[in-house]
């Protein structure tokens, strides 16, 4: 890993892979596009190291690390092409996945829409057992009972297992007696307990985390299957990591047993970025967000520190695991716009994706999207869209928005395109501010950090709309998610659930707890190869007021430190919440290690402008209601006391940049480019 000098990052999304190659020779950071291949994404990912190879001057053999996102676990999810699983609870418990939580999303709509389940009645079974909550046995595990099991195993055609016994976060004893009974009898099948996924309270969210994982197994070992197959062609050889949804890397190993922390593989890749440009730039509070062709993320950034939850969801599934907070809306280049029966216009969630993709890519799309209302309104060149790799067809693209959109509202093209950009970037903004008002933020205390290869074009007009004063362009931000990426470390999360009061008396049992969670995120850092010297481990706890059913996620820097703990948490209630109240009993839920094995990271190079004229020219843009021309300059080439005031574009390889009216723009720190409001 060392004496190869390439590393390469990798960002799979759902219309281009993205890759950021860093030469240790040199200290150059380049990047590179290349379409995705969704019939098999590691495809794409292979097509596009070759590429830049060839483009950048290494031999894949020259590559000693590949850092991997990867939504292959996402998609799999999401269009339900998993394993065929069965779950095995404790006997009388085997309707929790399906009676679910009693929450009501929708107030008041009669007939509300069921909580998906992915493994149907039948194929939940249970097992003669039981655990109490304070880890004793109420019953054995009745291992007479294990024969008939596996013959139901059989008969169900049952491809992966999932097992989540009743209080195994206490005493998983029987769990692992049951995996190791199943395997010596059925080697080759998945099972995945829930003592090791999730340990920890809360019977709905621990299954069905430990059953996406199960049911993900399957799937996600065919994927690493391919792609380990086609790492040895060209002498291309790296040790590989895949991206995990806390935005740290995990080993194939790892990866392969516990295929849920994936989740959220690619888009922690931007939120990871963040952090690391908030430090740069000496701007501790920033909101990411990653505008790409399907999807809209946004992160925040509050203090220098990313935000982490301990539980997330996909489609409606409840993941009770570590993961970058991030807000997700179907807004994207690809989004298409529609006009409904009612003459109401709308934009997203629907996608053209990468094929066909926008009508603009000429690849038979026949729905006008973001993408070609930015083209139509002349922000967007149809000759050096992607830096010239591709043209764009602006007499379709004008085509599609005056049959879908204009017609229908009895607009011309351009305000059809403009009302298009209209309710895109009202959407943006709705996800930005809830983003920071359920946090108790005030947006004009941060700074937008806009990045995705569609990103640049909508920043300077959301930040107006939602009262931020600063936009934060950084350096190839079409693939700022493989820069985070790049920069990664291994990441390892150990939870053990015991509710206990936060009081003197329960430090023996803390110390205990944390002594073992350290122990074990030792030994994992160990497994997986890192050296002691570059192994740190953090400890957080889950607390709560008294009678409180949810918790927050406290960092505890010193584990024997309570009051220090309690002075935390009161001040993090009082600001999420508006209220704190010292006086009231405080729980400690859940107790945490956060491993870390730091990766080494080669120094990058500073950018040095090209040697080229800044100012390109100038274009015919659609803006404040008429036809205008507007200032376009080569962002590549762009030198720090060049001052750039909107409206006007800032064209890069990977993305363009709209500077809006009322905006002024420089390059800063770390060749980020700042627009700041005149207002």
């Amino acid at each position: 890993m060392i004496e190869r000098p390439v590393r390469i990052a990798v960002d799979i999304g759902g219309t281009f892979t993205d890759l950021q190659v860093l030469d240790a020779r040199d200290g150059s950071v380049r990047a590179w596009k290349t379409p995705t291949t969704p019939e098999d994404p590691s495809i794409g990912l292979l097509r596009g190291v070759a590429e830049a190879a060839e483009r950048f001057g290494f031999a894949l053999a020259d590559v000693g690390l590949l850092l991997h996102g990867t939504t292959i676990a996402t998609n799999a999810v999401l269009e339900r092409k998993l394993a065929r699983g069965v779950l095995l609870t404790t006997a009388g418990f085997e309707d929790v996945l399906e009676i679910t939580r009693h929450v009501r999303r929708d107030l008041y709509k009669v007939d509300l829409d069921p909580f998906p389940c992915l493994i149907e009645r039948d194929r939940r079974i249970g097992v003669p057992e039981r655990m109490r909550a304070d880890g004793t046995a109420e019953r054995p595990l009745d291992e007479a009972a294990v024969p008939a099991l596996l013959a139901r195993l059989d008969a169900l055609g049952a491809e992966s297992v999932a097992v989540c016994l009743l209080h195994a976060y206490a005493n998983a004893a029987h769990e692992h007696r049951l995996k190791a009974l199943i395997q010596a009898a059925r080697p080759a099948l998945p099972v995945s307990l829930s003592s090791e996924i999730s340990p920890e309270i809360r019977e709905y969210e621990r299954s069905s985390t430990t059953v996406l994982n199960a049911l993900l197994m399957p799937v996600v070992k065919a994927y690493l299957d391919k792609l380990e197959a086609r790492l040895g062609e060209g002498g291309f050889h790296p040790l590989v990591f895949l991206v995990q949804s806390n935005g740290g890397v995990c080993s194939l190993r790892h990866a392969a047993e516990q295929p849920a922390r994936l989740l959220l593989s690619g888009p922690s890749g931007g939120a990871l970025a963040a952090g690391r440009i908030a430090q740069l730039l000496a701007r501790p509070n920033l909101v990411a967000v990653d505008m790409g062709g399907t999807s809209y993320d946004v992160s925040v950034v509050q203090g220098g520190r990313v935000s982490v939850v301990t539980q997330g969801e996909i489609d409606r599934l409840p993941v009770r695991l570590p993961m970058v907070e991030m807000r997700t809306i179907g807004a994207g280049g690809g989004s298409i716009a529609s006009v409904d029966h009612g003459g109401r216009l709308t934009v997203g969630p629907r996608s053209a994706g990468s094929h066909p993709g926008p009508v603009a890519y000429g690849r038979g799309g026949r729905e006008p999207t973001v993408t070609d209302a930015n083209l139509a309104l002349g922000r967007l060149d149809p000759d050096y869209f992607l830096g010239g790799m591709m043209k764009l067809d602006m007499p379709a693209t004008r085509a599609a928005i005056a049959a879908k959109v204009g017609g229908p509202l009895g607009l011309e093209v351009e305000p059809a395109a403009l009302g298009m950009l209209t309710v895109v970037n009202a959407n943006l903004g709705a996800a930005v501010r809830l983003s920071l008002f359920e946090k108790g933020l005030d947006p004009r205390d941060f700074s937008l950090l806009s990045f995705g290869g569609a990103g640049g074009l909508h920043a300077t007009d959301v930040a107006a709309e939602i009262g931020i004063r600063e936009v934060i362009f950084p350096r190839e931000p079409g693939t700022l998610s493989a820069y985070g990426i790049l920069y990664s470390d291994l990441v390892q999360d150990i939870a053990r659930s015991r509710v206990m009061p936060a009081v003197a008396a329960s430090l023996p049992a803390i110390k205990a707890l944390v002594d073992g969670l350290r122990a074990e995120a030792d030994a994992g850092l160990a497994r997986d190869g890192v050296a002691p010297e570059r192994r740190e481990i953090a400890v957080a706890a889950d607390m709560r007021y008294h009678g409180q059913a949810f918790e927050l996620l406290v960092p505890w820097p010193d584990a024997l430190d309570l009051p220090a703990l309690l002075a935390r948490f009161h001040a993090m209630h009082r600001q999420r919440f508006s209220y704190a109240d010292e006086a009231e009993a405080v729980e400690i839920v859940t107790l945490r290690a956060i491993a870390t094995g730091r990766l080494p990271k080669p120094d990058a190079a500073e950018a040095v402008p090209a040697a080229r004229p800044a100012l390109k020219g100038s274009r015919r843009v659609f803006e404040d209601g008429a036809w205008r021309d507007v200032p376009v300059w080569d962002r590549e080439a762009l030198p720090p006391e060049d001052r750039i005031v909107g409206p006007a574009l800032v064209e890069e390889a990977f993305a363009t940049h709209w500077i809006g009216r009322g905006w002024t723009a420089c390059l800063g720190a770390a060749g980020a480019l700042v627009a700041r409001s005149d207002a």
